[in-house]
């Protein structure tokens, strides 16, 4: 097994791949959580690589090479530019990966935390992904960024614009915003993750919508699913792991 650490039109990157696999060989872009980096998921890659998939792995903006040492606060701040930039720097990854000569092999999605939030807002955008996995991830960002407002109030924060300013920043997270149009899943094949003790991303408002979104893949009820913990908060851990990385590698395949 091959960790190349390589650059991709200026977006650091992990390459994670063995001697098996050629130009047909699946991909998954996996995404990382805030304030982590690229190789903190290298457990994931090590999983999809044993059962045949390529993996590549990115640092997010203002993450892991690119870190600029903000503040925690000043991080949080940026948290949304970091997710829809991450959004469009996937299309980019797969624009090289066409470029490299893998652009006939089926693509996942997936990711952690920030990751799985951003995982989402790709499956709304790109109709080239062939299956996701949403870990620990909110695909509601109008409903998350609003818990994560009332979180700042309650905390003290004072944040940097005014309502109207807020108000387009909410307009503009809807243009990404999954919930508001369910039939861009396709019925493409998604796993969720989540721990019922999350708190940093609330476990019922995923679950809710998961509840919500069965109703569109009833001719295929095994394309979508979802796994919970009752004991995991903000963590997965490696039963977690292990299910994701079989179900991507399963619809991958």
């Amino acid at each position: 097994m091959y960790v190349q650490d390589d650059m991709w039109k200026g977006i650091p990157l992990l390459h994670v791949y063995d001697d098996s696999m050629n130009e047909q060989t699946p991909v998954v872009i996996f995404l990382h959580g805030f304030q982590s980096a690229k190789e903190h998921n290298l457990h994931y890659a090590y999983q999809l690589v044993q059962n045949g998939v390529r993996v590549i792995m990115p640092d997010a903006y203002l993450h892991g090479v690119r870190d600029e040492q903000l503040s925690e606060v000043k991080m949080n701040i940026h948290f949304w530019e970091i997710v829809m930039k991450s959004i469009h720097e996937v299309n980019t990854i797969y624009e090289e990966l066409k470029i490299r000569g893998f652009g006939d092999s089926k693509i996942g999605i997936a990711g952690s935390s920030m990751g799985g939030i951003v995982t989402a807002g790709c499956l709304n955008s790109y109709d080239w992904i062939s299956t996701a996995a949403i870990c620990m991830g909110a695909p509601g960002y109008v409903e998350l960024a609003n818990y994560q407002l009332e979180q700042f109030g309650k905390m003290g924060v004072k944040l940097p614009f005014d309502e109207k300013q807020k108000e387009a920043i909410l307009n503009q997270l809807s243009e990404y915003d999954i919930t508001k149009n369910l039939n861009r899943f396709k019925q493409r094949p998604v796993i969720f993750w989540h721990g019922h003790k999350d708190v940093t991303v609330p476990f019922k408002n995923t679950y809710h919508f998961y509840t919500q979104l069965r109703s569109h893949y009833e001719q295929s009820p095994e394309k979508l699913k979802f796994v919970e913990s009752k004991s995991s908060g903000h963590k997965v851990p490696r039963s977690g792991v292990l299910a994701v990385t079989s179900f991507l590698s399963q619809h991958l395949a």
